[in-house]
């Protein structure tokens, strides 16, 4: 999306200004109401003067009370020691970074075998349930089977332990044991509900009891045969109880590990976001890398700073918004501080000071900050896309996982608890850094129309000081360089 786009995008027309003598081109800046410029090559005085001073002088003589560094981005040679001492800046916030996205990397994959495990667990769970609260239709009968199948498999061996219900089906005499067990039922409804100790012993004789009677009131089978079918009722029930509690036990630890490493993923999401701020920030601009400005064999360097300075009184509709803009092209000179012996650049060479003017109201600010955000940030919005296109092929149920995680902390706690926030929060907007930086960068909304008659005082009133300070701040610094002015 070019620039011309993103003003279109959030409502603001494109300046065109003359930027060489003669020739006029787009800036990529709204259209302001006011703007001057000046350019100035000093080869043995510190740039940083230029950036301090407009900024104090709008903060302390003409009452800006908010800056928001728009901006920050800057450029070196290949040649240059500068780039050397950049680079191995970078280098460490780029291996910090790399540590947390792989931490982060596995732990989202590690998320999927969480959530396969707990629906595994609820399949389970779903037939215990069955059993225990529908005795008397083919739906608990079903799910019967299917547990007295899972036992006679997985726990007793199926045919390859010979003393197993297949196994002795095998022997003369046993050979009708699986369709007597799979038929026998007794009635253990309840049996969820019942807390351990002594009531859940008193549950199990009762449910013992039970077998024995179903098994003692069938005709037509020998002693030995209904031995056997106690004893192998007796163990399934006793198994069917306590597996219950073990899968319930191991649901509710899954949910809270489960909610746990999801607020993991979250922690280092926020250790995450201010390394990727420093890399971004750090990286060289490329469009400036290949400009001609830069020569890889000159010590050289270029630096583009934008800063928006607003100030609005009390009760007032609009604001008066000064858009400070400058770009460097200087020689670093790394020299050695006091403090610490820490080697540190100073820049002499040349810079381009413009001064932009508008009257916004607090939509209008806010749309230019979004516009700004979406148009730098655009490469780190990638990892939000991809981290949040992980968690949704998820689904419904890790949502379902994590909030029932939630109500489990809560009632076990005993606090009343805020409302929580979505459980993708923090990957639809990029770690919450990401978050602050893209907010409503998908639709920006239109700037509130206002009634011109109540707000033409206040602008006439708002444009006159807008005028006057801009024009103020130009000559000032003008006079105090020793540069030619005009009254």
């Amino acid at each position: 999306m070019t620039s011309a786009d993103l003003l279109k995008k959030y409502h603001f027309s494109e300046e065109h200004a003359e930027l060489h003598n003669g020739y006029s081109e787009s800036t990529g800046f709204p259209n302001p109401m006011y703007r001057h410029r000046l350019v100035h090559e000093a080869m043995n005085q510190y740039i940083e003067d230029a950036y301090f001073w407009t900024i104090d002088h709008l903060r302390y003589d003409f009452g800006y009370n908010k800056f928001h560094k728009i901006s920050d981005v800057f450029a070196a040679s290949e040649q240059s020691a500068f780039f050397g001492v950049s680079e191995q800046r970078l280098g460490l916030q780029q291996d910090k970074a790399s540590g947390y996205l792989r931490g982060i990397s596995e732990m989202v994959k590690s998320l999927f075998q969480l959530v396969r495990e707990l629906r595994i667990i609820d399949e389970r769970l779903s037939y215990y349930k069955n059993t225990y609260q529908r005795m008397n239709d083919e739906g608990g009968m079903g799910s019967e089977i299917t547990l007295k199948g899972i036992w006679v498999d997985q726990v007793e061996g199926g045919t390859k332990n010979a003393g197993s219900v297949y196994g002795l089906a095998q022997t003369v005499g046993f050979s009708v044991l699986p369709d007597i067990f799979f038929r026998v039922r007794v009635n253990d409804r309840g049996a969820d509900k019942v807390p351990s100790g002594p009531q859940y012993d008193r549950k199990m004789s009762e449910i013992i009891d039970a077998i024995d009677k179903e098994v003692d009131s069938m005709k037509g089978f020998n002693e030995k045969m209904k031995e056997v079918l106690k004893r192998k009722l007796v163990q399934y029930y006793t198994w069917k109880m306590r597996t219950y509690r073990e899968l319930e036990q191991r649901r509710l630890f899954s949910i809270k590990y489960l909610r746990q490493h999801y607020d993991t993923i979250k922690l280092y999401i926020g250790w995450i976001k201010p390394y990727l701020r420093n890399i971004n920030r750090l990286q060289l601009d490329q469009n400036r890398m290949d400009s001609a400005d830069l020569v890889s064999a000159f010590e050289g360097a270029t630096v583009e700073i934008e800063v928006l300075c607003q100030k609005k009184k009390p009760g007032a509709n609009l604001h008066q918004v000064a858009i400070f803009h400058l770009f460097y092209r200087t020689r670093p000179g790394l020299n050695y501080q006091q403090e610490g012996y820490q080697r540190g650049p100073a820049h002499t060479g040349r810079y381009d000071w413009t001064l932009r003017g508008y009257v916004w109201n607090d939509n209008q600010i806010k749309n230019y900050l979004r516009m700004k955000d979406e148009e730098d940030l655009r490469l780190l919005s990638s990892i939000n896309d991809s981290l949040k296109a992980a968690m949704d092929s998820l689904g419904e149920e890790l949502k379902k996982y994590l909030e029932e995680g939630g109500e489990l902390i809560e009632r076990k706690q005993n606090i009343e608890m805020p409302q929580r926030p979505g459980m993708f929060d923090p990957f639809s907007a990029v770690f919450s850094g990401f978050g602050g930086l893209l907010k409503g960068s998908d639709k920006a909304p239109r700037p509130k129309k206002v009634d011109a008659e109540d707000l033409d005082l206040e602008m006439k009133q708002v444009t006159g000081e807008l005028d006057s300070t801009l024009y103020t701040t130009y000559k000032n610094y003008k006079k105090l360089h020793g540069m030619l002015t005009w009254v």
